[in-house]
């Protein structure tokens, strides 16, 4: 992950390094702003009335916490 400056910062160059993964802005040294680059489809998906209905229905199903996964990923 990279780290840009706000005073050295312009759209353009965030944009660039957005593309390439996860961009941290900086003001004075501290994490103010995170920029993560997003392609076509993650577009079409996050404005699917669908899929969002899918990932609802999915939520609501029985699951297991994060300690049980990863006492059943220990015994692996």
């Amino acid at each position: 992950m990279k780290a840009l400056g706000l005073e050295h910062a312009t759209l353009n160059d965030c944009v660039q390094e957005a593309r390439q993964g996860r961009l941290v802005i900086t003001r004075k040294g501290n994490p103010v702003a995170l920029i993560i680059g997003i392609d076509e489809e993650q577009m079409e998906l996050g404005s699917d009335g669908s899929f969002w209905q899918l990932i609802e229905n999915r939520r609501e199903e029985n699951g297991i916490s994060r300690e049980e996964l990863e006492r059943a990923l220990e015994s692996v």
